[in-house]
This record gives C-alpha cells, structure tokens and sequence, in this order.
C-alpha cells in the first residue's frame, strides 16, 4: 500500500478550538491511523507546519500532538510549495487577510467560521478563491456530530413526511470569571474583538437549519448583552458590550419555520448543550450532539391542556431512542478527511466558501434585524 504526504500549514492552533479539536482530535489522529484512505487503496498522509506569533506557545502544541514542525513565519510558509494547503482557526477579526493572503499564494483553503466578520469581506474570499482556482472548504462540524448525523438520516429516509417546524435551542452558562474561570476565551464578549454570540453561532445555525429544510430566506432577530461584567484570564474585570443572547425566527426554502434561542446566560436542564428539534406530518426527532429519540405519527399521544387535572400523559414515554449503527468518530476529524479525500479526488464540496458567506450574510442580517427592529430578507448567495 503506497503513502504520500500532504502539506498543510496550520494557523491558530495554540487556541482551545483549533488546539484540541483540529489539531489533536483530527489531524494528529489522522496521522496516528495512518492517513486518510483514498479510492485507489493509497494513504493521503496529512504533513502539518503549525505557525503562530508566540514561539513557546507554538512550539508546545507542536509537542503536546507529537508534530515535529512550526514556525513564526507565515509570510515564508506561504511561499513554501511544499505545503499546499493554508487552515486557519486564529481569531475572525484576523481571518480575512490571512486568507486572502494564502489564495494570492495559490493555497488551498481549509479554514474556520465564520470566515470574516462583514458579508462583504465574507463574499470577497469566496469571490478571490473562485478567481485564483483554488479549491476550499469551511468548517461545518455540527453536522457529523452522531444526534445530528441521526438526525439527517431521518430525513433523508423520509421519516418526517412534509417538514413543517425546526428550532434550535443553543445555549449553556458561561461562567464570568470572577468564582470560576470562564470556559471561553475573554474577547468572545467584547464587541471591538470580534465577539458575539450572533458571529459566532449564527453560521453555524444557518448550515444546520439548510441541511433540513433548506436555507433561511430571511430573518427576524434580537439579541441583547445580558451579563454586562466579566473576568478575564488575568482575573481582571472588564465591561461585557458583545450580545450573550439571541432569539430569531426565519421561513426556510423548503416551507417550513425555524426558531433559534442561543445564549451563554442559560443553565441547562435539556439533553445536551445544543439540542435541534424537527417536527413533520409523519414524524418527530430530537437531536442533541450525541443521541436522537423521535416519534411517530402513530406513536404521538394526545394530550390535553388543563388547568384543572395533572397532565395524564407522560410525553417522553413515546419517543424511541434511534441507535448507533457505526463508530463515533471525531466530527472535526471527519470533515478534515472529506477535504483531504475532495482535494486529491475532485468533486463536489458544498461546505466551501460560499457557503461560508451565506452563513456570515445570515449572522449580519440577524444583527441589522436586531438593530433595525425589523425583518430582513436574504438573497441567495450567487455560484
């Protein structure tokens, strides 16, 4: 069985995200596996450079996944043909111009969400790539988690007969830092950083809710900053201006409703930190991250509202749990293998640049709906 190498320059894995998920539960995984498998029997074996501006931060995520190679210099990496492929997870303040940077290179583009802060710049990288011939992908991890991958299964079987409902429910408690340490960085609620709850979680929604019952076709939203004070890694106070919350609600392509509640200010009494629930003439599911129940038409009690009688009906007893017929496998480390099999194989990849700026478009229209106090519809990003 033969093997060749593939060179990947890995931009902001000294992060918590692009740390553990990209770097040791995908690529150094796929390494130690022995490489991703192609059609014609040969290993594609990941090559990873890790860069970043801090040299001792770089050098120990080197070590902690067993990479032998880094660096503080991007701008040689860049022109290095030895390394093909350009990932960036550094923060979205600076993402478009290293992207944009890695296309002039000829790179392809493998890179986190979302991929610039404004539709514009969003739309510009997908515009320079589409120009420059480079392929690209953007991450869509929420997909290949095992309760949502159920959960597209069900519907792809044709479970839900007509879709009529989906709604996302994304939120846990973020602490702020003062009795315990936050479990996100600080600048994820300053404003002039790039943070936000509508930024961040937004493009992922948008993906989400397309893989059920296609895009969001427009959107009405608010947001708000619900705890205004919080403590940084310095254990410093510091003014919380970025939005902590949002609620929206969306007609999607295929007909039915979407409603989305996201906050950091929730405490959670619910399956799973995110929780996607989608409702159809035939049928019922929810999905957290891991697990998938759903219910049958046939299968649905009647109930019956009343202020004067306990409920009688236990409305958890009918849903069934739908079970794992394969391996869980990472949902970052799947994605990395698609792309690497899409670069060396060709065909399609819909989680690609464009899609990236359909979710940036949907987050910014969120935040002028919030802003605007009214509804904002959403043209399809053109191919």
């Amino acid at each position: 069985m033969s093997t060749r190498t593939i060179g990947i320059i890995m931009n902001g894995v000294t992060g918590r995200m692009g740390g553990n998920q990209h770097l040791r539960n995908a690529i150094a995984a796929i390494r130690r596996d022995g490489g991703v498998m192609l059609k014609d029997g040969t290993r594609l074996m990941p090559d990873p450079i890790l860069v970043g501006r801090n040299e001792e931060r770089v050098a120990a995520a080197a070590r902690s996944a067993g990479v032998e190679k880094w660096s503080t210099n991007l701008d040689g990496l860049l022109g290095d043909p030895a390394y093909p492929v350009y990932f960036d997870a550094v923060k979205t303040d600076a993402r478009v111009g290293n992207v944009h940077r890695a296309i002039e290179a000829g790179k392809d583009i493998y890179t986190e969400k979302p991929t610039a802060e404004k539709f514009e710049d969003a739309l510009g990288l997908y515009t320079a790539a589409k120009a420059k011939g480079v392929r690209h992908g953007v991450v869509a991890d929420k997909l290949w988690a095992p309760g949502m991958a159920k959960l597209r299964m069900l519907l792809q079987s044709g479970f839900f007969g007509k879709v009529l409902m989906v709604r996302i429910e994304g939120c846990y408690w973020v602490f702020e830092g003062d009795l315990q340490p936050a479990q996100r960085p600080s600048w994820n609620y300053k404003r002039a950083e790039g943070g936000g709850m509508i930024l961040d979680m937004m493009p992922h929604y948008y993906y989400m809710l397309e893989a059920m019952n296609g895009r969001p076709l427009d959107i009405v939203c608010h947001a708000d900053t619900l705890v205004g004070e919080r403590w940084d890694e310095k254990g410093e106070a510091y003014k919380a201006d970025a939005d902590d919350s949002v609620m929206s609600i969306s007609r999607l392509e295929g007909g039915a409703m979407a409603q989305i509640m996201s906050s950091w200010c929730v405490r959670v009494r619910t399956e799973d930190i995110i929780v996607m629930q989608v409702d159809g003439t035939h049928g019922s599911a929810v999905a957290g991250l891991r697990h998938c129940h759903a219910q049958r038409r046939e299968s649905t009690p009647k109930g019956q509202w009343s202020l004067d009688v306990a409920e009688p009906v236990d409305f958890y007893k009918d849903w069934h749990q739908i079970p794992e017929t394969a391996p869980y496998k990472n949902a970052f480390r799947m994605q990395w293998e698609m792309f690497l099999r899409h670069l060396v194989e060709g065909g399609e990849f819909p989680w690609n640049l464009r899609a990236g700026a359909a979710g940036v478009q949907y987050a910014q229209a969120a935040e002028e709906s919030w802003r605007e106090r009214r509804w904002i519809d959403l043209p399809a990003v053109a191919a």
